[in-house]
């Protein structure tokens, strides 16, 4: 019966909700006779008096739109739809009873009527979303719930997920003493220190931080505090998305790594990304990549003429075109989007594109970049990070292109292995370059870690978690600077349009964070343990040594010269630079090292270049060391 008359349709229980009223006004009204006159029995010109009430009252509550509100989703503004309805009601059968009696109206009894009317209708409205929530916590088997945050956010979120029926939450946790042992919307605020007690006594094992405003090094200082209690953080989405309507309040997703930063994200200058892109010709290249495919969004969203992919990947040139068409197509942007199959090597094709478009900006983010893969194949990373960025350069002073900005890493400053080496050469390339006359400005960005891009730890640590562990690391000492893939992509936009020429920008990052602790709290973080001598059942940490190539910590600066730029938190670096009549003659010669697979000479030729070069471990070439290297020697 209660499931049948759940699944009616809303126009039925909107007929039997008015019916339900048509019937109990009268008795409201009858009643009322008697608390107003202290009698036992009414008269009997006033119980026929009393059906008036709900034929008045039944089409008023219908125009003020009563019987419109769902009931599962009624909050504290159907109160002013009650009130509104009531003294119209009110009103009207008090003149209906001036016109039948010839008398003037017992105020106390109209009064009377009116309070016990408003009482009725907010008690069976609220009675019946209880009820029906209940049934639909029943049939659909909420979790139970916290919430941590009791202001308008919280609220917000404890209607949505007791409508949606998916979480049921138990309560409010909030730090604000006013609000400590209140009720909102029917549930309890409790302070931080009941929360162990609520979890244990209603198997509670997701907690909700509905605190939207929190910058991120408080929202981090609370993701600190919470991890100790072994439970499933969720938060909800920002108060920027959810006033630009990106976000719903109820879409509420696991934390990420984004929200345990030491710092809140870099706002970027809109003059200045507008300044580097609107109306222009832009290349990207590796546009398929993590970095290039995000550049892509970005550059897109600050409408430039057009948009020109370069890629040597065609699945990735594919899917980023397909993407950056939808998008400008959702948002109006009339962008001209062309993409171009190609390798940054092939400094005749990068000409013909560059003359064809009119290219006048040019983002190179294409590099191979990961550290064991490139210790493993240093030619190609060789190859592909010094003489791809060497022929794309040469391409954009060919075609007296305005800007050139590359796309660098903190693995450049006193590298230990082949890729950081081959990012500081092509910073030092770079650098010769902007010293030579021409109408080409060339500038480099370095930053740490980006969040999210392949090769990343972060996914590789959740995809280990959910299989039960083990999470593996490769020193316990570790540590890395981290930024999202959108402040990467603004970064370098911005620094497009501050280059003087030479320049390497860094990044504020704030605090380094140890990849040992992030790896716990991811752990904690899914309502997980880490296994030890007390919890042996819990996720293991097996470290696993340095990998070659890597070391303990990164930088951002060689050098202490250092000077302010106009964003308060983007620093530009003045470091050491090879004139390029030398820099040529020791790039022909690691040129012919490469050529003639020499891999003693191409270490000893990097170290010479690169004079902060020093590597951590031997060489690493499979195929070196199997055809001519120590293993072939052992043979």
């Amino acid at each position: 019966m209660k499931r049948r008359f759940l699944n009616l349709p809303r126009y039925q229980k909107q007929i039997l909700a008015a019916a339900f009223d048509f019937f109990c006004l009268p008795l409201i009204f009858i009643i009322s006779l008697l608390l107003d006159t202290g009698s036992s029995t009414p008269p009997a010109s006033y119980v026929q008096f009393a059906m008036i009430a709900g034929i008045l009252s039944i089409p008023l509550f219908i125009r003020l739109g009563l019987y419109r509100a769902v009931i599962r989703y009624i909050d504290h503004q159907i109160i002013v739809t009650v009130l509104t309805g009531v003294a119209h009601s009110v009103a009207a059968l008090a003149i209906a009873y001036a016109a039948v009696f010839t008398s003037v109206p017992s105020p106390t009894l109209f009064c009377i009527y009116g309070l016990n009317t408003i009482l009725y209708l907010l008690a069976s409205r609220f009675a019946a979303r209880g009820y029906f929530l209940g049934e639909r916590r029943a049939r659909l088997r909420a979790q139970p719930v916290l919430i941590y945050g009791a202001g308008t956010a919280g609220n917000a979120l404890a209607s949505a997920l007791m409508a949606a029926g998916e979480y049921f939450p138990v309560g409010f946790v909030d730090d604000n003493p006013q609000v400590k042992d209140t009720t909102i919307a029917g549930i309890k605020v409790y302070g931080p220190d009941a929360m162990s007690r609520l979890l244990s006594r209603h198997g509670i094992k997701t907690v909700l931080l509905a605190i939207p405003s929190l910058s991120r090094r408080r929202q981090r200082e609370l993701v600190d505090a919470l991890t100790e209690l072994r439970v499933k953080l969720k938060v909800t989405p920002s108060i920027n998305n959810l006033v630009r309507g990106h976000a719903r309040v109820d879409d509420v997703r696991q934390i990420e790594i984004e929200d345990l930063l030491s710092r809140d994200q870099v706002q970027p200058n809109s003059e200045l990304l507008a300044s580097a892109i609107r109306g222009k010709s832009v290349l990207v290249s590796g546009a398929g990549g993590s970095i290039g495919s995000e550049l892509c969004r970005q550059i897109v969203t600050h409408r430039p003429a057009r948009l020109v992919l370069l890629e040597s990947s065609e699945y990735g040139l594919y899917a980023v075109e397909q993407e950056l068409n939808e998008l400008c197509e959702a948002a109006g942007h009339a962008v001209e989007i062309i993409p171009c199959l190609g390798s940054v090597l092939d400094r005749p094709r990068c000409e013909q594109i560059m003359r064809a478009f009119g290219v006048s900006s040019v983002y190179h983010a294409a590099a191979y970049k990961h550290v064991p893969l490139v210790e493993y194949n240093p030619i190609q990373g060789l190859r592909n990070n010094v003489f791809g960025t060497l022929e794309l350069a040469r391409a954009a002073q060919a075609c007296a292109v305005s800007s050139f900005v590359l796309v660098s890493t903190d693995k450049a400053v006193r590298p230990t292995n082949v890729m950081g080496a081959s990012k500081r050469l092509a910073e030092l390339i770079l650098q010769a370059f902007a010293r030579q006359p021409g109408p080409t400005r060339f500038s480099m960005v370095r930053f740490g870690n980006v969040l999210g891009s392949s090769g990343s730890v972060v996914p590789l640590f959740r995809k280990q978690i959910a299989a039960g562990g083990p999470v593996t690391l490769t020193h316990p000492e570790i540590t890395r600077y981290f930024m999202t893939i959108p402040e990467a992509a603004q970064l370098v936009i911005q620094a497009g349009a501050l280059a003087e020429g030479g320049d390497v920008f860094v990044l504020d990052m704030g605090e380094p964070v140890k990849i040992a602790d992030l790896a716990r709290k991811m752990i904690h973080l899914s309502g997980m343990e880490v296994a030890d001598g007390t919890t042996p059942n819990g996720i293991e940490i097996r470290y696993v040594g340095l990998r070659p190539g890597e070391k303990l910590y990164e930088e951002l600066l060689i050098g202490d010269n250092v000077f302010g730029t106009e964003h308060p938190l983007i620093m530009r670096a003045r470091e050491n630079e090879i004139e390029w009549v030398f820099l040529e003659k020791m790039l022909k010669q690691l040129d012919e090292a490469c050529n003639r697979d020499d891999h003693e000479l191409i270490r000893a030729q990097l170290m010479k270049i690169v004079s902060e070069y020093r590597p951590s471990s031997e060489i690493a070439d499979a195929v070196w060391s199997r055809d001519s290297g120590p293993l072939h020697a052992a043979k």
